[in-house]
Formats: structure tokens, C-alpha cells, sequence
């Protein structure tokens, strides 16, 4: 037998070939070689269907916050609309008796009471007009705008459009503040021409529900500032 055939001949150790185990499969840093790098490929992705309904849960948010909404804004703006007219003074007037005499009101411009037996025709006046037919005039539900006789000409011209059809103004001397609107038993002074709250108040009162006489109107009155008889509508 020759030295390359014998068992006990040495030979160069060879290191054992590396073995995979469950231990080396779970050590930090290492995969099992059958399991393939990044995502699944036949895995459907869950992105699409997550959008989707994220989406449809905005939608239907949306759709029920929607009348919340307008409610909310409903409820600020009448909110915001009785504070403006928060400061209308308001007077239970009884007394509508025809008189021919001269009459003390207590407020001013007066907002009811004793009053002609005729009545101030529909309109804007450049005069100041007696009281005593002008309260005939509230009566009949008829609106009385008063301004500062300063007022500019631009500011009397832009209350003049808002007069109602059943409407009288005129300038006066003695007013609280540059504009009062009055109808019967209620008023409000105004800032000026531009104050937003004339329009409230014409909304709110200008059909002349508070009046004892509603309906009526100013038409047929005489056109004299000074209550000067026309020949017709006395005695009504």
C-alpha cells in the first residue's frame, strides 16, 4: 500500500460546509436564502381600497355637516339681526283721538297719539312737516324717515330710495341722532344714511303691523307739509 492509500496518511484540514439552521434564520442581519427581498408581488396592495373608503367617509361627512352648517349660519345671522335692532324703543300708544290742537309728545320724533283729522300724503319732503299729521300717517301703518336737515344731498337721495311705497320723510330740526325711522309705537335712531339697520327695521316693521289702522296707507293725504286741507281724505 502506498503512502497516498493509507488511512493514517494526514491530510490539509478542510473546514465543514456552513449549514443553515432555524437559530442562523432568525439571527439579526440574516434571511433565510428562500425568502425573497421586499414586498410579495402576488399580494394585492390595501392602498386603493384605504383611499376609497377614507374618501367615501368625507363625502358622507360632508353631507351631513352640510345642514348643519346652514343652520349655524341661519342662527348667526338672526342672532346678528335681533342685536342689530336691539335698540328699537317700543311704546303701547292707546290714545288715537282727533284733535285739531297742538299735541306735547313725549317722544321725538312722535311715534303715536292724538293726531289730525288728516293725514300727510306719500312721499319725501324738503320741509319739515307737522307732527300732528304725520302721527296720522303712522296710524295707517305708513313709515316716517327723519334726517338732519344737513344731511348731504347724496345721503337724503340714498333714503329716499329706501322709502316704502307707504312712506313719508322729511328733514327736522331736533333729532337724537342724524336718522330716526318710526312707525307707530316703535323706533330706532340711525347713525346716518349708510347705517345697515334702516334696512332691518323696514323689513321687520315696515308693513306697518304695529299701527291700529293697518292697510291704509298715506295715499290720498294732502301733499301740504303744513297739514293744510286738500279737500279730500279729512275725518278718515
Amino acid at each position: 500500500m502506498s503512502d497516498h492509500d493509507s488511512p493514517d496518511a494526514s491530510t490539509p484540514d478542510q473546514p465543514a460546509p456552513e449549514e443553515w439552521s432555524d437559530e442562523s434564520a432568525d439571527a439579526p442581519g440574516t434571511m433565510p436564502y428562500d425568502e425573497p427581498v421586499g414586498a410579495d408581488p402576488a399580494r394585492p396592495s390595501r392602498l386603493p381600497l384605504v383611499l376609497a373608503t377614507v374618501g367615501a367617509v368625507l363625502v358622507l361627512g360632508a353631507a351631513l355637516a352640510a345642514p348643519l352648517v346652514n343652520q349655524a349660519l341661519r342662527g348667526e345671522e338672526e342672532a346678528q339681526r335681533a342685536l342689530d335692532l336691539t335698540l328699537v324703543e317700543t311704546w303701547e300708544i292707546s290714545d288715537r283721538a282727533h284733535t285739531t290742537d297742538e299735541v306735547d309728545y313725549p317722544q321725538t320724533p312722535p311715534a303715536g297719539g292724538p293726531h289730525a283729522p288728516i293725514w300727510l300724503a306719500c312721499g319725501a319732503y324738503d320741509e319739515p312737516v307737522r307732527d300732528e299729521n304725520a302721527v296720522h300717517d303712522l296710524e295707517h301703518g305708513t313709515v316716517w324717515i327723519t334726517h338732519d336737515p344737513d344731511l348731504s344731498a347724496a345721503d337724503v337721495d340714498t333714503l329716499a330710495d329706501q322709502l316704502p311705497e307707504n312712506g313719508i320723510m322729511s328733514p327736522r330740526e331736533d333729532l337724537p341722532s342724524p336718522v330716526v325711522v318710526t312707525v307707530w309705537g316703535a323706533q330706532l335712531q340711525l347713525d346716518g344714511a349708510d347705517d345697515e339697520r334702516l334696512g332691518l327695521f323696514l323689513e321687520e316693521y315696515g308693513d306697518g303691523h304695529t299701527a291700529p289702522e293697518v292697510g291704509v296707507s298715506c295715499q290720498g293725504g294732502t301733499p301740504d307739509p303744513q297739514g293744510g286741507l286738500p279737500g279730500e281724505g279729512t275725518n278718515a
